[in-house]
Parts: C-alpha cells; structure tokens; sequence
C-alpha cells in the first residue's frame, strides 16, 4: 500500500481488516472519498486460512485482504499504510494524524483497528500462538479434531471454551492452572467426560516445533498436541483518547472494547466502529457484515447532513454561509463525477 494521503475526505477508516475494507468498499460504491489506513499487523496473520466465510474457506488471510484492498481501489477509494497515532475534533470533522506525521482531514471515521490478545505468562504459549495453540473452535477446532487438546484455565469462558472443544475430540484435558473451577464447573466437565488437572501450569512442552504437553509447575508433563486458550482480548483504541472516546470492559468478561449500537455508532458524533474494536468475539464474516453495516450508515449520515444543507440553502438563496456551502458540496459532487 504505497499511495499517498490527501488532505480530506469523506470517510477515513482506520484499520484494513475485514470490517475495514467492507466499510470502504460500501462507502467507495456509494461514491464516497474514502481512504482506509493499515498498520500492517493484523490479528490473525499467525493462521493457515480463514475458516467459517462461505465461499473463501481456507483462503489466506494476507490473501483475503490483498483481494479487499483491490476491490476497494477498483470503486476509486484508497488504501495507505501507516499506524494512526491520534483522532481530534476540527470543527464539524475530524483530523486523523499518523505516526510518522502525515494527516488527513475527514468528515466521518470509521474504527475498525481491532485487537490485541494478551496471553497468560506461561513460557511457550506467545511462540506457539495461532499454530497449536488456539483459541475458537470455530476458527481452528476442526483443524485439531481428534487430537490430545488440552485448555488451559485463563479467564471467564474457559470452562465453556473446554465444553465446545469436546464437541471436536473425546480427550480434552482441563488444566485448572490458577483459576480452578466451581463446583458447578467441575459437575459439568466430569459429565462431559473431561479430566481436570489442578496445579499450576509452568510451561509448555515442544519437540521438532510441534506442541507436545503442558508442563506443571511440579514438573508432571501432561501429553498434550493442541491447547486451547481463551486470552484477554483488548481493542487497539488508544488514538481516541483525545475524543474523549475510551474501551470499557465488555459484558462477557473476555476483555475491553469500544461500546457502540446495532449499527456501530458510538457516543461521539460521526465516530463508528466495527468488527473486533467493538466485538470481541465476531470472526471473520460478521466482522465484515459489520463493516457494511457501519458503511452504509455512515453513507446515510453523510446524506442527511448534505440533504439539511441544501434545504437550508434552498429557503435562504441569498445567504452568503449557505451559498459558500453548496458550493462545497456541488465541488464534492464534481470530484466524484455526480
């Protein structure tokens, strides 16, 4: 992504995943100016393919997204790289300023940079992360079915992460490590015929680079060829916090994203977001069926706001504000060929 910023636009997205490029692309068909702005690091670059999006599974995911950004280029919007490191209020808009200095002015933005997965401090876990280790059944479970998958115990789903990968293979091991579970829990696991093993886990075991057990703090090593993890997900939202625009814990307890309504609006005005910044759990295609939504809401604001100004001016024809205005809009209408 070599292109270069210009100085406004309708829309800026932040953020080049799978709601991001959806978003542009909406907005880009609509007519829109829209630059989507990537970091380059997305979330699941660790994995083979992408599972559970009809007609493109098993597909890799730099491939996915290569396909986006030339589908968004082909509808006139832009893709850039660069990491945004602030969004302030200009006005009735927006000023999208990157690390490296550049900025882009915007009447909307679109948040959809996603989020980090802070893992337990268990040596081998980070290494291993995307390969033999995992964390959705959806995303990887049939890849591991039928293997010696163990779940290490790090957080409020654990206990249900460890009933759906029983669903994918008659040995599941349940590693209590420092969260042992209730006696509710612990019902629940023996009757699924999971076996629970307490004590602390002190790391992971790997021979000829492929996952080969969970070594306990006492020094036990249990067999194991896949283990499941249900890390801490936390959206990368830190350039709103000049908006006043900050993540909140989400209501399932799997981390902190960025509250928003149905259709990805959020609390300041002409900020959306979508996909995993305000989902944490949303793979692949609902992060993209997320980013259409938001598009197109973003698209029907824009209108509104266009439609009162021509009003305005349409009953005021001689006042200098609302011609000057029009003007702008009109000189909008010329740039996108309208």
């Amino acid at each position: 992504m070599t292109e270069q910023l210009r100085d406004g636009y309708d829309v800026v997205v932040v953020g080049g995943g799978a709601a991001g490029l959806n978003g542009a692309l909406m907005l880009a068909r609509a007519r829109r100016s829209v630059v989507v702005i990537d970091s380059g690091a997305p979330r699941n670059a660790p994995a083979d393919g992408v599972h559970g999006l009809l007609a493109r599974e098993g597909m890799p995911p730099a491939e996915l997204l290569e396909r986006g950004r030339a589908e968004v280029r082909g509808y006139g919007g832009q893709a850039v790289s660069g990491e945004v490191d602030a969004v302030t209020r200009d006005g009735e808009g927006f000023v999208v300023t990157l690390a490296d200095g550049r900025a882009a002015r915007a009447r909307r933005v679109l948040v959809t940079s996603g989020l980090v997965d802070e893992l337990p401090d268990v040596p081998g876990l980070r290494d291993r992360w995307g390969r033999d280790v995992v964390h959705c059944p959806y995303c990887h479970g049939w890849e591991i079915r039928d293997q010696a998958i163990g779940v290490l115990a790090s957080g409020p789903m654990s206990v249900h992460q460890a009933l759906l990968f029983r669903q994918l293979s008659d040995d599941v091991t349940y590693f209590a490590h420092t969260m042992p579970p209730s006696e509710e829990q612990a019902e629940q696991l023996a009757a699924r015929g999971i076996r629970v093993v307490r004590g602390e886990v002190a790391s992971l075991e790997v021979v000829a680079d492929r996952l080969a057990g969970v070594r306990l703090a006492d020094g036990t090593l249990v067999r194991r060829e896949a283990l499941a993890v249900a890390s801490r997900m936390v959206a990368r939202a830190g350039f709103l916090a000049a908006l006043g625009l900050r993540t909140a814990e989400h209501p399932s307890g799997m981390g902190e994203h960025v509250p928003a309504d149905a259709v990805g609006r959020t609390e300041v005005p002409g900020v959306w977001v979508a996909g995993n910044v305000t989902d944490p759990a949303a793979q692949v295609g609902a992060a993209a069926a997320a980013g259409a939504m938001a598009g197109a809401q973003i698209n029907g604001d824009l209108v509104a706001e266009e439609t009162r100004l021509a009003v305005a001016a349409h009953r005021a024809p001689f006042s200098a504000g609302s011609e000057a205005r029009v003007g702008e809009l009109v000189a909008g209408d010329r740039r996108h060929g309208l």
